[in-house]
Order: structure tokens, then sequence, then C-alpha cells
């Protein structure tokens, strides 16, 4: 197993199979250009998790600096693909996050994660010992 960051955009395309079943909102096109977008202005960071040549987990991050968390990385994306989950992969894909951000004098990880992910939230609290600490609210401005 091998961790690799995905900056080129064939590798970007890459992983967009995996990362079509945690965003199935986005068709291809729309994922490479917010991508490409998050990168450019952002600092967002997009890592897969290969298994010789195949992706089998993907995660994007971005460092961030706010009041209440101080320096810390948000995890906006973490996915291991469907029929490869529960094997230890997405603890692999984000202990790599963890380390990263230590090593760039990041003091915390968070994330969110959609209600109905209730398996989602047992990984992030039983086997990665995260807090839940908030609830996230959106509200859409097209509307």
């Amino acid at each position: 197993m091998e961790i690799r960051e995905l900056e080129q955009e064939r590798q970007i395309r890459d992983a967009f199979p995996v990362m079509k079943q945690l965003r199935n909102h986005l068709d291809e096109e729309a994922y490479v250009a917010l991508v490409k977008e998050a990168k450019e202005k952002d600092m967002y960071r997009l890592f897969g998790l290969f298994k010789g040549e195949e992706i089998v987990a993907v995660t994007g991050f971005k460092p961030m600096i706010t009041l209440y968390y101080g320096r810390f990385v948000w995890v906006c994306d973490l996915v291991v693909r469907e029929d490869k989950r529960s094997l230890g992969y997405g603890e692999k894909l984000l202990s790599f996050v963890h380390q990263w951000a230590k090593e760039e004098g990041y003091e915390k990880a968070a994330l969110s994660s959609g209600l109905q992910r209730e398996n989602a939230h047992c990984f992030y609290e039983q086997k990665m010992n995260y807090d839940r600490v908030s609830f996230v609210f959106k509200k859409d401005l097209k509307r």
C-alpha cells in the first residue's frame, strides 16, 4: 500500500470513481473543476491510497486557521471504495492526514459527516477517537 498526492488532472480523474461513492451529486467534470479550484484557491490537498496501481481510498483536506479550533486540518472528503471497506484503509488514510497535519504544525483535525452516515460516525468516534463537538448547519443561498 502507498499513499500518493493526486496533483495532475489525470490523477484527479482516476480518483473520481471512488470519490463518486461519497460525492454522488457531482459528475466528473464538476468534480475535476472543483478540485482544481480548491487546490488553487483554498490549499486543498487530494491523496489516494493505492493497493498496487488501484485506488482503494481517497481523502481531500485543507489546512485552516479559525478562532474556534486554532490551527487545524479540515477533512473535506474521506471515502473508501465500497467493496474495500472495513479492511483498515480508512484508518490508514486518516492516520496519514493526522501525521501530515502534525508535521506541518497543525494542532487538530476536524470534519463533518452526514446525519445518515451512522457507520462513519462509529468509525470516527470509536476507531479514530474523534469527539462529537457540534452540529453543522448550511443554507442554500440560491433559494
